[in-house]
């Protein structure tokens, strides 16, 4: 078997940075293959804005934010158009406001053709988009209150799901299968600083996902009867994602004998999410293509609308097959703190033909 199936990840994945203009802005991509996302997450990088979730499931201008649990928004000024190789913003102040500089991570599904499925007994009507190669899809489902099982197309067991009611002022809710033991009685919510909590079945229907569905127990955050969900399902996919965790040991650069810890990928990372489990801490998010991101001391909050901030704590360094924690910070290094993380690759570490990429 190959290394990777995927040699050119921005076929699935890309980053785009853009400067707002208050009118029609086209955001086209740069990576090595065009690209029609499905699933567009961005913010506001200079100005304390609002994150935009959109995707081609529900469709243009519903926008959905992470920093908080509104109703999905619908509207006539945010992305107006998903096109071949990247969208179209209309002028919206989250999303384009003039001479505000922007990042736009992107994830393609399937083109906005979903699989649908019909209501039965407990289980959801609904449907989904999934890419199996790039081991995505986005689910969208109505909820019955009562445990059930949702299907995802994927074909591979889910390592990380992140749910959020659209009708509804709920908090989003995150599935992360190490953010505990057993992971599916445990719950994490995208917009808040909160630690991993125990929830029994409420949240996951305390039962794992398989590779054609995932469970979900009767919260009203994930299943309230009548109101309308949407997914995003993440598969693992070698030498292209990796959704994993660590325990910090509280060293930095700054210490002379010690180093922080090195998570190995298997690729060199283009976008990562870190978020303490042990305690209350912000969710982190770096990248590749913001500046000063090797090592990458900028940082956004999916949980905050407050600008990117950077500085010496919290840096993580991309090297070729994976990231390295370069200074301490409870963020993401407290001695025997846990942590999880999801991460997409720039390039694998080794491609489908055994090559070695070139080390960072």
């Amino acid at each position: 078997m190959a290394y990777t199936n995927i040699d050119d990840p921005s076929a699935y994945f890309q980053i785009a940075t853009y400067t707002g203009n208050a009118n029609f802005n086209t955001i086209t991509n740069d990576g090595n293959s065009v690209l029609a996302p499905d699933f567009v997450w961005g913010k506001c990088t200079t100005t304390s804005k609002s994150h935009f979730l959109y995707d081609t499931t529900r469709g243009t201008e519903k926008r959905l934010e992470s920093d908080n649990g509104s109703v999905e928004d619908t509207g006539t000024n945010g992305l107006y158009i998903f096109q071949s190789d990247g969208f179209k913003l209309a002028s919206g102040n989250t999303e384009n406001d003039n001479g505000e500089t922007y990042v736009a991570w992107q994830w393609k599904a399937n083109g906005g053709t979903r699989t649908t499925f019909s209501e039965s007994g407990n289980n959801p009507a609904g449907g989904y988009q999934a890419n199996t190669t790039a081991g995505f899809s986005i689910v969208d489902y109505t909820g019955t209150q009562a445990t059930c099982t949702v299907a995802h197309g994927l074909g591979a067991v889910p390592k990380m799901i992140i749910v959020k009611d659209r009708d509804a002022s709920r908090s989003w809710s995150v599935y992360h299968h190490q953010m505990g033991s057993p992971a599916v009685e445990k719950n994490m919510h995208l917009n808040t600083t909160a630690a991993v909590t125990d929830y029994n079945a409420e949240y996951w229907g305390g039962t794992n996902p398989t590779t054609s569905v995932f469970s979900l127990g009767n919260a009203h955050d994930i299943n309230y009867n009548n109101r309308k969900y949407i997914a995003y399902v993440f598969a693992e996919v070698q030498g292209y994602s990796k959704f994993g965790s660590y325990v910090g040991n509280g060293a930095s650069d700054a210490s002379p004998n010690t180093d922080g810890p090195f998570i190995y990928t298997g690729f060199s990372p283009a976008f990562v999410i870190i978020k303490k489990t042990s305690a209350v801490d912000d969710w982190l998010i770096f990248d590749n293509k913001r500046a000063g991101y090797d090592p990458a001391v900028y940082r956004l909050y999916p949980n905050s609308n407050t600008t990117e901030t950077s500085g010496t704590n919290n840096t993580i360094q991309f090297t070729s097959n994976g990231f390295k924690i370069r200074f301490h910070g409870g963020s993401m290094n407290t001695s025997g703190g846990t942590y999880i993380y999801m991460a997409f690759a720039e390039q694998p570490f080794v491609t489908s033909t055994g090559t070695p990429t070139t080390a960072r």
